[in-house]
C-alpha cells in the first residue's frame, strides 16, 4: 500500500485558525501550561527522569529553574493562589532536588531561583 501524499509537500500551516485557537485559551492555562513544561524539564536535568544521569545537567537545570521561579513569581497574583499554589511546591521540591545533586550547594538564597523566591529549605 503506497501513501497518496508521498513526495507532495506538507500543507502550509493555518496560522489564522492557530491564532483564533490560541485567543481562546485563558491566561491562566497558558501559564500554567508553561510552568508545567518548565517543571518536567529541569526534572529531567536533575536526573529525575526514568533514565536518570544519562540526561542530568545541572546548569540546564539551574536555566530552567530560574525561568520558572520568575514566571510563578510574577504570575503568582494574576492567577490566583489555587493555581499558584501547587506551582509553588513544585518549585520548590525543584530547587531542594537542585540543592542535593549539587557537589557543592550553592550557599542560602543563591541557589536557583532564589533570587525570586529567597533562600528555599528543606522540610
Amino acid at each position: 500500500m503506497s501513501d497518496a501524499n508521498a513526495g507532495q509537500p506538507a500543507p502550509a500551516p493555518d496560522f489564522e485558525q492557530m491564532t483564533r485557537d490560541i485567543a481562546d485559551v485563558p491566561a491562566v492555562e497558558v501559564i500554567t501550561t508553561v510552568a508545567v513544561h518548565l517543571m518536567s524539564a529541569a526534572a529531567v536535568n536533575l536526573g529525575l527522569a526514568e533514565e536518570g544521569p544519562q540526561h542530568k545537567d545541572l546548569d540546564e537545570a539551574r536555566k530552567l529553574i530560574n525561568a520558572l521561579a520568575g514566571l510563578v513569581t510574577a504570575s503568582a497574583t494574576e492567577i490566583s493562589s489555587f493555581h499558584a499554589a501547587p506551582l509553588r511546591d513544585g518549585l520548590k521540591s525543584l530547587q531542594l532536588a537542585f540543592r542535593e545533586a549539587s557537589v557543592v550547594p550553592d550557599e542560602p538564597g543563591q541557589g536557583p531561583g532564589e533570587k525570586f523566591t529567597g533562600p528555599v529549605f528543606g522540610s
